[in-house]
């Protein structure tokens, strides 16, 4: 039986009730960021949480969901018989993750988690938290992820996600899987309309904010701060956009004038980025589409703060009649609904939500919409095909298949012509085969230019 707490919880144990109560819905299916976004809001009006507790909230649910695998392993040999409530799972999953990925004190963490399960309601479980947890805290090195056997243990990934990306790049699986489970550096991309990336580095540097110029317009901070703090962010100098995908525009290199298509566009990084590059006279004709109205809006927001226009559209991209006039576009940015398997450190819930059999349905869905795109384009035209998966079934596979039934098509290698910044500590991304693997600077995307030859 649960019962309801009689008082509305506060700091630290709002804060865990919380945290358990998004991780909760994300491992039944619900998206990270969905959540996170609903339940703040929810609990701004019904709380009093500061905006350091909000934060908490946020920086919880991130590394649990990040860390799951460790965690999931490490509660189940704690425990001498399964948790029946899924609730006061999820909330020994959150204490343990504070335990070793947060600065708190570990007897407060442990104390507030077992008032925690009253704010949940399941008081009765009180007894359970308070040993689980201070049997942990007395030896725990004998839960290091070291002396763990598990293939989901050790990486934080799921079976059949390890076994894939092992056969798949059998040389780099291990620093893929990896680097996932770190933190993801800021990166930003400096309108260069407005000011050149060596001078934000040096306005930067004003601020005391550490920065590098990586290529391009790419700026790679040396610790995250938040956007408001971003001299010039307001006014559309600087916008935060994660170097990999920064190369897209770069791929794309669209002339002055060209009629663009961004297809699948929201949030808008890379349209902002391409109308960013252009020649400001004879401008871009530029059309983005997406499916999602409210996340077209978002394409708008971002666009206005960069002082930038295109012409926006709510359409779903495969089915022309709904949006083309029949003008074919000298350049397509076609960056389709994917897995986002390369960008899991920035989306944890991922890895998590996530089954096998979903590669093959999105494939299914990428393999259309670039059919479907490619008769929009005009004859000498490019498309970029672009995803930020690092699953073959969706890149080079969706690509091989369309060339080989496609007459007039033809890939064009751009493994070696990533624009760098010409200096002598730049950070060029290297790119096989299309492929751009996660690293330290960069998430993982894969890209191919393709040419229509007639």
């Amino acid at each position: 039986m649960i019962t309801q707490p009689t008082t509305q919880p506060t700091g630290m144990i709002a804060v865990q009730a919380a945290s358990a109560e998004v991780v909760g819905k994300v491992l039944a299916g619900k998206n990270l960021d969905r959540v996170l976004e609903a339940d703040l809001a929810k609990l701004t009006k019904t709380t009093k949480l500061s905006p350091n507790e909000r934060a908490a909230i946020h920086s919880i649910s991130f590394d649990t969901l990040r860390h799951y695998g460790l965690l999931s392993a490490q509660l189940d040999l704690l425990l001498t018989q399964p948790i029946n409530d899924p609730p006061v799972r999820h909330l020994l999953l959150v204490a343990l993750s504070q335990l070793q990925f947060s600065k708190a004190a570990p007897h407060a963490i442990v104390d507030h988690a077992v008032s925690a399960a009253d704010a949940i309601g399941f008081g009765r479980a009180k007894p359970l938290l308070n040993a689980v947890l201070r049997n942990y805290l007395r030896s725990p090195e004998k839960f290091a992820r070291e002396r763990l056997k598990s293939p989901e243990a050790q990486f934080d990934f799921p079976l059949w996600w390890i076994e894939r990306i092992k056969k798949e790049q059998p040389a780099h699986w291990q620093s893929i899987l990896l680097s996932s489970r770190s933190h993801p550096p800021m990166c930003l991309r400096v309108n260069t309309r407005r000011v050149s990336a060596a001078d934000y580095v040096a306005l930067l540097a004003k601020q005391g904010v550490t920065a590098q110029h990586v290529f391009g317009q790419a700026v790679m901070l040396e610790k995250p701060i938040g956007v408001n703090e971003l001299p010039g962010f307001r006014d559309g100098q600087v916008s935060v956009q994660d170097a990999g995908a920064q190369l897209a525009a770069l791929l794309l290199d669209p002339a002055a004038g060209s009629r663009v298509l961004d297809a699948c566009a929201a949030p808008g990084g890379k349209t902002g980025h391409l109308l960013e590059m252009a020649a400001e006279s004879p401008p871009l004709e530029l059309l983005a589409i997406d499916s999602d109205r409210r996340r077209l809006t978002r394409v708008d927001d971002n666009l206005t703060r960069l002082g930038l226009r295109a012409n926006l559209k709510t359409a779903d991209a495969s089915k022309l009649d709904e949006w083309w006039d029949g003008k074919p576009f000298d350049r397509i940015l076609l960056d389709v609904p994917c897995s986002g398997s390369g960008v899991t450190r920035r989306h944890p819930d991922i890895k998590w939500i996530r089954r096998e059999t979903d590669i093959f349905a999105l494939a299914r869905q990428q393999a259309r919409l670039l059919s479907v795109l490619w008769q929009c384009l005009n004859i000498g035209g490019q498309l970029l095909y672009a995803t930020c998966s690092v699953f073959r079934a969706e890149n080079q596979d969706i690509v091989a298949q369309f060339l080989g039934k496609t007459p007039g098509a033809r890939q064009i290698n751009i493994d070696q012509s990533i624009p760098t910044s010409r200096e002598p500590d730049a950070m060029v991304p290297v790119l096989s085969d299309g492929q751009l693997l996660p690293n330290h600077i960069h998430d993982g995307f894969f890209y191919a230019l393709l040419e229509k030859t007639g």
